[in-house]
């Protein structure tokens, strides 16, 4: 049944409220990185700067590496996502064309080891990236964030590969395909929208991600973006508005510039895999 006149306008209203509700404290965001000191230090402040200037990204290079920390945060999200793409791609097929007691086992870990806070494995795995002498490494970090970002991927995966019909494999096994062939030509196809999309979403936890890069990362020339932004903040927890929100602007760009490139690339990619 289709809802009524009123039921759609309250679903429309409700998606609306919703949609402001997530881009309303980035709108507000870039407006404040475009705003001089005099504007945000008022005690009436406007929806749109009355004098934008640049001076607060300027501001910000100085102080801060950013691009340094940006080129961090992209080698450490790259290789997270492709290693982590490496590993779950084939795990995920042999656990969903094959279930058993180890396929079972590998799904509740999956489930169990999202439920495990950071702080709780913080220190025992401290001590064993020291022993690997992994810590202030970009090379560690990228080996946490593998190991955190594999079984939520893992998931995702699982239920793609469920999501491709066993027929096709087995209509291209009849017409003479062996299991490599099947894969590359016809599995594969299919699972690039799931493959990209876990893609995106292990780039997105390890460009974003804070805790561990600020307890594993000790100098400034290895620090990632997030933890960098934290400079911006001084002894006494006082802000620096303006070069602070410059900075955190131009640490979202990576991501919406990604999700909007690749979001275009994961329907066409659904249309493209159904097609023999």
């Amino acid at each position: 049944m289709k809802p009524s006149g009123p039921a759609r306008a309250g679903q429309y209203l409700a998606l609306l409220a919703y949609l402001v509700f997530l881009v309303f404290p980035f709108l507000w965001l870039i407006s404040t990185a475009f705003k001089p000191p005099r504007e945000l230090a008022s005690l009436h402040p406007t929806w749109l700067p009355k004098d934008p200037t640049l001076a607060n990204f300027r501001q910000a290079f100085d102080e801060q590496p950013l691009l340094r920390a940006a080129a961090n945060s992209l080698l450490v999200a790259v290789c997270t996502a492709v290693i982590a793409l490496v590993i779950a791609t084939p795990m995920a097929y042999v656990m969903a064309r094959h279930r058993s007691f180890l396929s079972r086992a590998a799904t509740g870990w999956v489930v169990v080891s999202q439920a495990f806070p950071f702080v709780l494995v913080i220190i025992p795995l401290f001590l064993v990236l020291k022993n690997l002498h992994l810590i202030n490494a970009l090379p560690g970090l990228t080996m946490v964030y593998v190991v955190w970002a594999l079984p939520f991927a893992l998931w995702m995966l699982v239920g793609y590969v469920r999501a491709v019909p066993r027929e096709l494999e087995e209509a291209a096994a009849v017409d003479g395909a062996g299991r490599l062939r099947v894969l590359v030509s016809v599995t594969a196809p299919l699972l690039a929208p799931g493959i990209v999309a876990t893609g995106l979403f292990a780039f997105i936890s390890a460009w974003n991600e804070f805790f561990f890069a600020l307890v594993l990362m000790k100098t400034p020339e290895r620090q990632t973006l997030p933890v960098i932004l934290t400079h911006f903040l001084g002894a006494e927890g006082v802000a620096d508005l303006g070069p602070l929100a410059a900075a955190a602007f131009l640490a979202t760009l990576p991501s919406l510039v990604i999700f909007a490139v690749i979001q275009k690339r994961i329907a066409g990619g659904m249309l493209a895999g159904a097609v023999k």
